[in-house]
């Protein structure tokens, strides 16, 4: 009896395996909102990240976090680094591309509690007295990815991020 056990839970691990294996290779996660505020105004809340205490969803989960500034005051060069709690971990971003006030394109490297390596993309598009910001991740899906995935939807999970740093965005934009 305990062989058979034994042999259905082998079965059903190989099986997960397997189906974690056939998971999609690459992630995209995305969420946009309006703001009333000119393109200038939420592109500078962006672009500097110096700015993103006002309104990241991540700033505020450790009081305590440590912050290095690096590289550009701001726009392409401007880096900057974290080390904090178990809710924000570690790692270092690095402003890659912008075209102003439209786009800023970000290398978001996380260090722990995991590491990934992934690309943030913001988009602005002026709609009459309002702006469409648009901030989307998107990366590779390593084997851990996808076994993690079949019991954690990244995309609600990061999502709902996104959702209170474009919340918060607005309401420091909007002021």
């Amino acid at each position: 009896m305990l062989k058979k056990i034994a042999v259905v839970v082998l079965v059903l691990i190989v099986a997960l395996l397997v189906y974690a294996a056939t998971r999609p290779d690459s992630f995209r996660v995305e969420r946009s909102t309006s703001i009333k505020a000119p393109p200038d105004t939420i592109y500078a809340l962006i672009d500097d990240f110096r700015g993103w205490s006002a309104w990241s969803p991540w700033e505020k989960l450790d009081p305590a976090m440590k912050r290095t500034y690096s590289g550009a005051a701001q726009g392409k060069g401007a880096v900057y680094e974290w080390s904090g709690n178990s809710k924000v971990g570690s790692g270092r971003m690095e402003i890659t591309g912008t075209t102003a006030p439209s786009q800023v394109t970000i290398q978001l490297d996380f260090l722990q509690p995991f590491e990934a390596h992934n690309v943030a993309d913001f988009t602005l598009e002026p709609l009459g007295d309002s702006t469409r910001v648009t901030w989307a991740m998107h990366g590779r899906s390593p084997f851990m990815a996808k076994l993690m995935g079949v019991f954690f939807n990244m995309d609600k999970t990061i999502g709902k991020d996104f959702e209170t740093g474009l919340a918060n965005m607005k309401a420091a934009a909007e002021k």
